[in-house]
């Protein structure tokens, strides 16, 4: 199975969330419009990126007859479901530059904790489970 276009978009995920990073550090309110901006556009690959995955990559590996990724598949299915909803609700809450400039702190806290959760998440896929994939 070729999946090239998740390792791109894995890629630019983790572009958008550096520079997200870069610009909370530069200034919440100072970049709030383009803070806002960028969780819009991220959320768009990342809906995306969800859906093929849902789509395309997990029945896939159920057809694929082999056991071990089949459950694997699942497990990374299941655990993504949490990261995916507590990430859609920061972007849903976030998305605007009014809020961010009246709440940075807040915005802050909550942006450390979510982007960090989806970070490891597609840092392991990037390790153990698309190597897995192109193993099979």
């Amino acid at each position: 199975m070729n999946i090239d276009k998740f390792k791109h978009q894995h890629i630019d995920i983790l572009s958008a969330i550096a520079d997200l990073r870069r610009l909370v550090q530069e200034g919440i309110s100072t970049h709030a419009s383009e803070i806002a901006r960028r969780i819009v556009s991220m959320s768009s690959i990342i809906r995306l990126h969800l859906a093929v995955e849902d789509r395309v990559l997990y029945p896939a590996l159920e057809a694929s007859g082999n056991r071990a990724m089949a459950g694997m598949g699942q497990k990374y299915r299941d655990e993504m479901e949490g990261i995916a909803g507590s990430y859609l609700d920061f972007a849903s809450k976030w998305n605007t530059p009014r809020i961010l400039v009246s709440e940075p702190e807040t915005f802050r806290a909550e942006a450390n904790q979510v982007l960090k959760a989806l970070y490891e998440r597609m840092k392991r896929e990037d390790h153990e489970f698309y190597p897995a994939i192109e193993a099979i």
